[in-house]
This record gives C-alpha cells, sequence and structure tokens, in this order.
C-alpha cells in the first residue's frame, strides 16, 4: 500500500476513535496494535510489553509528578488571594494600569502550576470581579487573561516541556531554560499591547487608580509573593547552574512549597490528600498518554512510514521556512481538538524526522511547538482556555475569542521573532556550564 495512503488511514482511524470520545491513550495504542497488525511481521504483545515498560522507566519523567506536585499545593495555598494585593502596588501607575496584574499573575503562577488552564480558572477568579468593579474594560479583561495564561505551557518549570523531552529524548534542563527568554519576551509583548492600547482608550483604563506608594511600602504589600518568587527562581536558577538536575530541583520544590503553604496557614490534612490526589490523577493520565505515544512511535517505526514520510518531504525542497509555516497550520488546527500534551505526544514521532532534515534545531523546535499549542488554545471554536474563561464569567465565547484575538496575533509575532532570531531561544542553553 501506498505510504500516504497508509498514513491518512491510520490518521482517520485515530480521529474516529478520538472524535468517538475513546481516552488518548487507549485510541494512540489502539492505533499502534493496527500498524504493527496490519504493515508488519513484528510480534504486536511483545512489543506493547517492551514499548510501555521503557516508556515509563524513564528516570527524567520522575521530575514529572514532583513539579504536578509542587503546582498543586501552592495551588491550594493562599497564593491567589494574595496575588492582586502583591502585584498592584507595582502596576498602578503605568499605562494599562491594574490590567498588568493578569499578565504578571499569570506569567508568576505559570510558573507553579505549568498548566494553562488551571492559570486561567486561578487568576480569573481574582482579577475578572476586581477588574471589573473597578470599571476596567470588559474586551481587555478577558483578552489579558486568555492570552496571558498560556504561558503556562511555556514558562518553567513546564509540564509539556517535560513531555516534550522525554518524546524526543532531548534534555529537560535545557529545554526549561531555552522557555525563559521567550516566556519573558511574550510578558513583554503583552504589557506593551496593553500599555498602547489604553492610551488609545483611555475610557477603557479608571483615571482614578492606586497613589503613589514609596518602594518600602510597595515591598510590604508584596511580601506574601516574595517567597513564592524566591521558590521559583531557586528551582530554574539551580537548574541553570547544573546545581541539580531537574528531578533532584522538583524534589526540592515540593518540599519548600510544603514550608509556604504550612507557613501561609493552608496546608492541612485535607488540602495535603487533595493535592496528593490530584498529582497522582495528573501524573497518571500523562504517563499512559506518554505510554501510549511511545508504543505508536515504535509501530510508526517499524512500518517505515516516517522514514518515508521525511524522505518524501525532502523531495519536495521545501525551505525551513516553508516547512515552519506548514506545521504552524497544522499545529494550530490540531491543538483546537486536542490538549497540548497529546499534540506533542501525538506528532512528534512524525514530525520530528523531517524537522531535524530540514536542519532545525530540535531544542529550538520544542519551544515553538509549545507556543504554536498556546495559539490553538486560544483559537475558536474550540480552543480550551476560551471554554475556561466562558465557564468562569459566563461571558457568551465569541466575545471570548474576539478578547483573545489581539493575544493569538501576538503569540503568532512572538513564533515570527523567535524564527528570525532562534538565539532567543538558543542563548541561555548554550551559556549554561560556562
Amino acid at each position: 500500500m501506498d505510504m500516504i495512503w497508509m498514513s491518512l488511514l491510520l490518521l482517520t482511524g485515530l480521529l474516529i476513535l478520538l472524535g468517538a470520545g475513546l481516552w488518548v491513550a487507549f485510541a494512540l495504542t489502539a492505533t499502534g496494535l493496527a500498524a504493527l497488525h496490519f504493515l508488519s511481521s513484528i510480534p504486536v504483545g511483545d512489543s506493547l510489553s517492551t514499548s510501555f515498560f521503557s516508556a515509563s522507566a524513564s528516570w527524567e519523567l520522575a521530575a514529572l509528578p514532583m513539579f504536578i506536585w509542587m503546582g498543586e499545593v501552592l495551588f491550594r495555598s493562599r497564593l491567589s488571594e494574595q496575588m492582586f494585593s502583591g502585584i498592584a502596588p507595582w502596576v498602578g501607575r503605568i499605562p494599562g494600569r491594574l490590567l498588568h496584574t493578569n499578565i504578571i499573575g499569570c506569567g508568576i503562577f505559570a510558573a507553579i502550576s505549568g498548566s494553562s488552564a488551571a492559570t486561567a480558572a486561578t487568576i480569573g477568579k481574582m482579577s475578572v470581579p476586581e477588574l471589573t468593579q473597578r470599571g476596567y474594560d470588559r474586551k481587555q479583561i478577558l483578552g489579558t487573561l486568555a492570552g496571558s495564561a498560556t504561558l503556562g505551557l511555556l514558562i518553567p518549570p513546564s509540564i509539556i516541556l517535560i513531555v516534550y523531552g522525554v518524546a524526543t529524548e532531548q534534555s529537560i534542563a535545557r529545554l526549561f531554560v531555552a522557555g525563559i527568554l521567550p516566556g519573558l519576551l511574550l510578558m513583554l509583548m503583552f504589557a506593551v499591547y496593553v500599555g498602547i492600547w489604553s492610551k488609545l482608550n483611555p475610557s477603557g483604563v479608571p483615571a482614578d487608580e492606586e497613589e503613589a506608594l514609596p518602594l518600602a511600602e510597595k515591598i510590604r504589600r508584596s511580601k506574601p509573593l516574595i517567597p513564592v518568587v524566591l521558590l521559583i527562581v531557586g528551582v530554574i536558577g539551580s537548574i541553570y547552574a547544573g546545581l541539580a538536575s531537574p528531578t533532584e530541583s522538583a524534589a526540592i520544590g515540593v518540599a519548600l512549597a510544603h514550608l509556604l503553604s504550612w507557613r501561609s496557614g493552608s496546608l492541612s490534612r485535607e488540602t495535603f490528600g487533595q493535592a496528593l490526589m490530584g498529582t497522582v490523577k495528573t501524573s497518571t493520565m500523562i504517563a499512559f498518554i506518554l505510554a501510549g505515544a511511545h508504543f505508536l512511535t515504535v509501530s510508526m517505526g517499524f512500518t517505515g512510514i516516517p522514514r518515508d514520510l521525511a524522505t518524501w518531504i525532502n523531495t519536495l525542497s521545501l525551505s525551513p521556512y516553508v516547512l515552519l509555516l506548514a506545521l504552524t497550520v497544522f499545529f494550530v488546527l490540531l491543538g483546537c481538538f486536542l490538549d497540548g500534551i497529546s499534540v506533542v505526544v501525538l506528532t512528534t514521532s512524525v514530525v520530528l524526522p523531517m524537522v531535524q532534515a530540514a536542519g532545525i534545531d530540535p531544542l529550538w523546535f520544542g519551544i515553538y511547538l509549545v507556543i504554536v499549542v498556546e495559539m490553538s488554545q486560544i483559537t475558536p471554536p474550540v480552543g480550551f482556555n476560551l471554554f475556561v474563561i466562558q465557564g468562569l464569567t459566563g461571558d457568551n465565547i465569541i466575545r471570548v475569542a474576539l478578547a483573545a484575538l489581539p493575544y493569538f496575533l501576538l503569540l503568532l509575532a512572538g513564533v515570527v521573532l523567535i524564527t528570525l532570531f532562534p538565539d532567543i531561544v538558543t542563548y541561555l542553553p548554550n551559556q549554561m556550564g560556562n
């Protein structure tokens, strides 16, 4: 059977299984079983057991539940209650004023949770009622929240970067460090846009805002946030400096997160149990998807489809820019129907060979992929973050999507910038160890 038809047949079968509501892990495994059974002579049972074991026995994967646990503990602390009061004194006198609390708050919480949905829900519960009550433009409230919440996928420690690192055998430490500058760049782009918008639309920003405060008073009001920021800087800094591996840093982060939760008075037997069970459920789900994806990757390797696809792409003589343009459209469309982790594990086995054949750095490609997946999270009609914010605020989904549109375009501009200037991604990883 022709390679193109085989690929389309397997892809159609996978989409049918996903559309029928089958769990992603089961759909991936079933597709791999079909590929091995009909397109190769490899023993199915032996391949399945070996693939599942090798996928679950990865030492790098140990960092995954630890970072999830750290986020679950801090998620249940009083951080979200203190976020607004801690950030507001620093942004009350700049263009856009308290709209920046969404951007900065999402950036901080993104480094804690690693989840865009959790970031949108947590920051939105705190900021949307407060900003609405103060008279800020509703569209900008929703837009800054939708756009900034996607940073949960990029700013380290990021769960999706761990998944990409395990799936592609890339250094998780280098991926974490590679996400720092692009994450800060996107935050800066969002903040500049909000500042320009507020100058052009002064009626959308109340004039009587925070009074001028001395530096000491600003620090005093932000005191509850300082330990959390130091925790994040310590975890990422220890990885960058080579003092600890991602797994070791995650373990220390969990211990310190419990300490901070205890000091804030939010650690109890109930919250400890909830954080632990949340960690188990999320980690198990991701590990199961990874196992299914690894088996599908092995199955595809035995059928020869990825190799043939890469060879076929090479015969088209596409430039790296044209290939990235096509992949951007593909990933945005796919991300409308699947969560970010599923997109990564579903596509890397097929896409990575052609990306490497085009001379694109897999480390850079990981950051590119995450930003494109971020775009899909706020792309109508089924961008996941849009539904989270709709459920949180009760606003019409079309209104939320239109509010998020400028931030979709800013994310697209971020993709263009890291494509034209790849050092934005690779500079810090290249400095590690120096």
